[in-house]
């Protein structure tokens, strides 16, 4: 079991920032393979971006250039920097962790996923 829990999502203008956190338990976060997906109301959930253990990095089109993810093992956490952010963005975030995914962007090669954070962006 990898429990994850995510924090710092909110409320924000678009164009403003915010830095999502997932805090994984356990002493094997470093051999997963970290997702952030997102599910906006009435819509499916969708692929935003994901990291390899060897750090390698893949993200949805649509936020190439503004998202930005990375991980840090020694405190069991992944990150994902919006920057830029768009009324679009709105969507309730998810991560999840995945022990040997082969598409970083199937919900489907995830093992273990998180509640949830809101982020909110006002035009």
């Amino acid at each position: 079991q990898v429990p994850l829990v995510e924090s710092g999502g909110g409320l924000v203008q678009a164009g403003g920032s915010l830095r999502l956190s997932c805090a994984a338990s356990g002493r094997t976060f470093s051999r997963y393979a970290m997702g952030w997906f997102r599910q906006a109301p009435g819509k499916e959930r969708e692929f935003v971006s994901a990291i390899r253990r060897s750090d390698s990095t893949t993200y949805y089109d649509s936020v190439k250039g503004r998202f930005t993810i990375s991980r840090d093992n020694a405190k069991n956490t992944v990150y994902l920097q919006m920057n830029s952010l768009k009324p679009e963005d709105t969507a309730v975030y998810y991560c999840a962790a995945g022990m040997n995914p082969r598409f970083l962007s199937a919900a489907y090669e995830y093992d273990y996923w998180g509640q949830g954070t809101q982020v909110t962006v006002s035009s």
